[in-house]
């Protein structure tokens, strides 16, 4: 967390934007000195401050990862990319579904959508709902346009058509509740205003921000606009892979076994107002999740040794 600090010297005061980051095993500061009189923008000011760090922190491994992925990518025979596509779609449909409250195996899962073979006595909607995952998910992977309010709801629609038909694409005209959470989602009344604000971020983060850092803050902002009655969580995390596949770098799959620190992280920042909480915790997985394309020695070690 970001906290401003005074400090008397000479008898005059300064103020001072201090930060605490954990590198390697240990805890180390940082600051920005504001001046001194508190700025009038501190909330812009902090935003930058933290950008700045992240930019510090993560880049050189989130480049390292763009580069090593896209030669991995150019030296695979087409059929090797395929299997491995398919791979990601069985585990990220699997994961994504059970998250939500699928009953779904990951055997299940592969024998369903991999050999068409249906699952004995599990629920007929947790079955279309992964076929209907898996068709949208591969679909979006040739979407030709940039991500739109049009494309979101035909994604929805097509999620849940077969088994939710009255809510399938459809924004929310009442209030809802998450289970298990404090957050609120917003109410009915500015769930449009925030949408048509979300697509405007959007527009304007996208040739700025660094891919990664622009799918998770995607993620965070889509489902805390919470604009489905139900399905958020399912849509925000193919919008987040979307925005990464077309950037050309790996897509994430969140898995069901970390659902309880991905869904602590989103609450945090829900409840605080602060983005940063979350985008920690998943530059983090992204780093986690494709530490294979960096080296040893490569970029992740080389940021380390240089705070050293």
């Amino acid at each position: 967390m970001v906290r401003v600090r005074k400090r008397v010297i000479g008898g005059q005061e300064y103020y001072y934007l201090e930060h605490s980051v954990r590198v390697g095993g240990r805890v180390e500061k940082r600051e920005r000195y504001l001046g001194r009189t508190m700025p009038r923008d501190l909330r812009s000011v902090r935003e930058r401050f933290l950008a700045d760090l992240r930019r510090e922190r993560w880049h050189p491994a989130l480049e390292a990862i763009r580069r090593a992925y896209s030669r991995d990518f150019r030296r695979s025979p087409p059929s090797a990319r395929e299997r491995n596509l398919e791979a990601f779609a069985v585990q990220f449909t699997y994961n994504t579904q059970r998250i939500e409250g699928s009953t779904l195996t990951l055997r299940e899962t592969a024998d369903l959508l991999v050999r068409r073979v249906t699952p004995a006595e599990r629920p007929v909607g947790d079955v279309k709902e992964a076929e209907a995952h898996r068709a949208v998910f591969l679909s979006l992977l040739h979407e030709r346009k940039d991500l739109a309010l049009g494309m979101v709801l035909r994604w929805h629609h097509e999620l849940f058509r077969a088994t939710h038909p009255d809510i399938a694409g459809r924004i929310r005209r009442h209030q809802v509740a998450i289970s298990g959470s404090r957050f609120v989602p917003p109410s009915p009344v500015e769930v449009d205003p925030l949408l048509r604000e979300f697509f405007r971020w959007y527009d304007r983060a996208k040739d700025s921000m660094h891919p990664v850092e622009l799918a998770g803050l995607a993620h965070l902002k889509f489902v805390t606009v919470h604009p489905f009655s139900d399905g958020n969580g399912r849509v925000a995390r193919l919008l987040m892979n979307f925005v990464l596949h077309r950037r050309g770098l790996p897509m994430l799959d969140i898995p069901y076994s970390g659902r309880n620190r991905y869904h602590g992280a989103l609450e945090q920042s829900q409840i605080r107002g602060e983005e940063s909480i979350f985008l920690e915790w998943f530059l983090r997985r992204y780093v986690r999740e494709n530490r294979r394309f960096v080296t040893e020695g490569g970029a992740v070690s080389a940021t380390r040794k240089r705070r050293r």
